[in-house]
């Protein structure tokens, strides 16, 4: 699904940007370019990476993947 339509982010890169250990929405903004426009994904962004904040950190997988 996408999560920001402006820059076209997926909630798959999204869960993968804080799997390699962005921790805040400054970070998904610098690495992916979510909220930089419109802000409309803001919410949804902020859920995703509240949620996958929580996980186990794997090495081998996405912790948390959709």
């Amino acid at each position: 699904m996408y999560v920001c339509v402006c820059q076209a982010v997926t909630e798959r890169q999204v869960r993968e940007a804080v799997e390699r250990g962005v921790t805040s929405m400054r970070g998904l903004r610098e690495q992916l370019g979510v909220a930089s426009e419109c802000g409309r994904c803001a919410r949804c962004a902020h859920s995703i990476l509240k949620e996958c904040g929580n996980c186990p950190r794997r090495a081998d997988a996405l912790a948390c993947a959709a």
